[in-house]
Parts: C-alpha cells; structure tokens; sequence
C-alpha cells in the first residue's frame, strides 16, 4: 500500500461502486495493470462513462466534415446522442440532439446537410443555432418558444478537430488547442475531406483497446504491414534506439526545420501527446509499398517526407499525419466489453479519387492494423473475464506509454469523482490541468 494515500478507515466497507472502485484506484500499484473489475464490471462501466466520457473533452470529428452551413455530423456519446452543426457566419456548434418536445433524435444520419433542424416525429423546428423556430399551432396561446432551445454541448476546435464536452463545467483545454494550431497549420485542415472511413466493434472494453495503441512491445509480433513504415519507437531516448536512428531522426529535422514544419515534443501532462517521427528509411507514407498514398499533398506541404505526426488525446483518440494524408483514430464505449473503433483517413480535398489516390491503397495498412489489434483486445479480454486474472506488472521501458495512459486515467477518475487524489497523480498531471 501506497503510504502517501489517506484511505478510507481500515475498518470500514466500501459501501458503494463508487466507494469500491475509488478505494481500488488509491491502493493499485502504478505499475501493475487494473483490477477486473475495471474492465468487465457493468457498475464500473458506468463509472466511466460518468466521470470520463461525460466530462472530459472528447474527439468527434474533423471541421472539414462539415465545410458550409447546415452540415452536421451525429455522434452517440454513451446513452446521449450528439449533434455538431456549423451554424452561420462558420460557428461550429454542438447540441444534444433531443427535441425538446418528447424527446426524439432531431438527426437521425451519421452525416448531413440541412437548412434547420426538424423532428421526425412532430416536425418541431430548430435554427442551427438551437432556437426553437416552430411547433406547430396546438401548443397554445400560452407556449413559450424561447424556454424550449436545444440543450447545448460545449465545443472546441483546434488544428482542424472538433471536441465536445458534455459536462457542465469542462476542463481547461486551450493549451492543447493552440499547440494543434501550431502544428497542424501546415496541413490546412479546413481544406481536407474525408476519403474513406470505417466502423470496427471491439469486443474489449475501452481501456483495453487505449492500452494496446499506447504500446509497441506488440507490435513485431503481429503488425508486419504496419511495421513496413512505421518505426516502433517514438523518442530517442528509448532503450531500443541506436546510433542509426538517431542520426536518422536528426537528418530529418534539419529538413524539417528548413521548411518550417514543428516537429519538437508537445504535451500537456498525460493527456495530450504530439511527437514527429521519421517513418522507416526510404518511405514516405503509411501505405503497403511505404509510398504516397495521395500524390495530391496536403496544404502547404511541398516534401511528402514528414514520418509520422502522432497525436494522442485521451481518452479516445490517437493520430498519425503525413504529408500526403492523415489518418484519425476515434475510441468511444459501447459497454463494458465493447468499443467502437471509427477510422478515417484525410486528403486534400481537391485529390481526385483514381487519379490521386486509390482508398483501397489508403487504407490496406491500417484496415490489416485495426483488425489485428481487435484480435489482441479481444483475447485480452477473454483472459481477463477469467477467475484466474490478477492484475500484471508493466514493462516500464517498453509500456510507459500505457502506465502514462492509466496514470491519468485515475488521476482522473478521482478526481471528477471529488475522491482524494494521491499526491503522486497529482505530480503527474498537473500540466495536464492548465495551472
């Protein structure tokens, strides 16, 4: 036991879900993987999607998806349906998409494109801006249009991404939203569209699939097409990175420096990662024979050779940008043992399909990556929902990356939760806070 933590009296019962799993989070070893219940128990679940999915700021989706007025995309945020629209003038706005009247989806489309937002069920209508337009002459004299808005979601763009957050007071974020700015301003992302996207369902919990991404010790074993271009390290200080690599990774930021395109380490505590990599000697994309996947670059990038822009934002998203395209990652809970994985691979928007680029070639590599990493979740999960699990220890060398991910995650499951927090998460993601 942690002897920095104040626990709850010795003699006493956790009496709660909340209480059980808060007590866990405190008395875990930092270095050892969650206790079972964290990944299979429907009351933990709830847990967080509570304090996590419902507070925190969340990835849906790309500006670009909705170029011009009344383009929206739908997205399901646990039991809440979520609508993203760009309103006049260019605001992106986000509401829960629930009419205000009995409660039915106003967009039933995962994507598309209207002048106001009508209800399906009773044709009540809304302004892009959530302002009740109509509801029909049965309302009554005595019917107050202006009490009866959409609810809103709080929304942020940065780099070319859209967050929400559904709670009420979201966290401090514009740290992370102007470092996007500034390493994304190359790409243009107003000026991308999506060229393929796809929907896989992991049956693992979330955190199980967050952890496979935040490590590579895997990864020579079951990703070869992945492994044709990506280098498995992300820092030169790893232990596994010899003078080679270094002297490659040196080389390219003399080229980048010279073309003004950021490359240095970003972060923001544990939450948000950002780290330009070299890809593998001689490739110049993420794609099966290590070649652009778009001849069309992106922005105003002139030299396809930027290796891997990587991006993480927790707790449901990762990125790899190149020159030629970009690929998002976007994680969101469907249970205590299901995930739903959504993929989309980015091109200027002027590339035209079959002559700039194939999507089939776009997306061999990650389509081949994806599906192995639901296979390593899944069989994680199936050892884990077995009476024989106990949690295991972590390779502080070649896992970090996940101990960085369960560190914050408890961090702030406690503290959203108003449960003491150990002095040690405290240290770890106070940059991560914005004070």
């Amino acid at each position: 036991m942690n002897p920095e933590l104040t626990l709850l009296d010795e003699d006493a019962h956790p009496s709660s879900s909340r209480d059980r799993l808060a007590c866990d989070l405190q008395e875990r070893d930092r270095f050892y993987s969650l206790p079972q219940n964290f990944y299979n128990d429907p009351q933990y679940h709830q847990h967080d999607m509570e304090e996590i999915f419902y507070k925190e700021w969340l990835m849906v989706g790309v500006v670009s998806e909705i170029p011009k007025k009344g383009n929206y995309i739908t997205v399901q945020v646990g039991d809440n349906p979520i609508l993203v629209v760009r309103g006049a003038g260019g605001t992106i706005e986000a509401f829960f998409n629930v009419c205000r009247h009995r409660g039915s989806r106003l967009c039933t489309q995962h994507r598309g494109k209207v002048a106001k937002l009508v209800c399906p069920y009773h044709k009540w209508a809304y302004e892009l801006d959530g302002k009740l337009l109509y509801a029909g002459n049965e309302m009554g004299e005595d019917f107050d249009k202006e009490k009866f808005s959409l609810k809103k979601v709080h929304v942020r763009t940065g780099g070319g991404f859209i967050f929400v957050c559904l709670g009420k007071e979201p966290p401090a974020f514009d740290n992370f939203l102007s470092t996007l700015d500034e390493y994304l301003e190359p790409y243009d992302m107003e000026n991308t569209k999506v060229a393929v996207e796809t929907n896989i369902i992991e049956k693992a919990n979330w955190k199980l699939v967050l952890e496979n991404n935040r490590e590579c010790y895997h990864c020579d074993g079951s990703h070869p097409e992945l492994l044709r271009t990506l280098l498995e390290w992300d820092d030169t200080n790893d232990p596994r990175a010899d003078q080679a690599f270094k002297d490659h990774v040196a080389a390219k930021e003399a080229e980048w420096t010279a073309e003004s395109i950021p490359f240095k380490h970003a972060s923001s505590g544990l939450r948000n990662r950002i780290v330009r990599m070299p890809l593998a000697e001689g490739t110049l994309s993420m794609t099966m024979d290590g070649k652009q996947g778009s001849q069309k670059l992106m922005g105003r990038i002139k030299n396809p050779d930027l290796g891997s822009m990587r991006i993480l934002h927790l707790p449901n998203s990762w990125n790899h940008c190149m020159g030629d395209h970009l690929i998002t990652f976007r994680v969101l809970p469907l249970g205590p043992q299901e995930t739903l994985v959504t993929t989309k691979w980015l091109v200027h928007k002027d590339a035209v399909e079959g002559v700039d680029y194939d999507p089939e070639n776009l997306r061999k590599v990650w389509d081949a990556t994806n599906d192995q990493d639901r296979v390593l979740a899944e069989e994680n999960q199936q050892g884990i929902n077995s009476m024989a699990y106990q949690p295991g220890p972590y390779s502080k060398t070649y896992e970090f990356g996940v101990i960085n991910f369960i560190d914050w995650y408890c961090e702030r499951m406690l503290n959203n939760m108003g449960k003491e927090v150990p002095e040690t998460y405290r240290r770890l993601n106070n940059v991560d806070l914005d004070h």
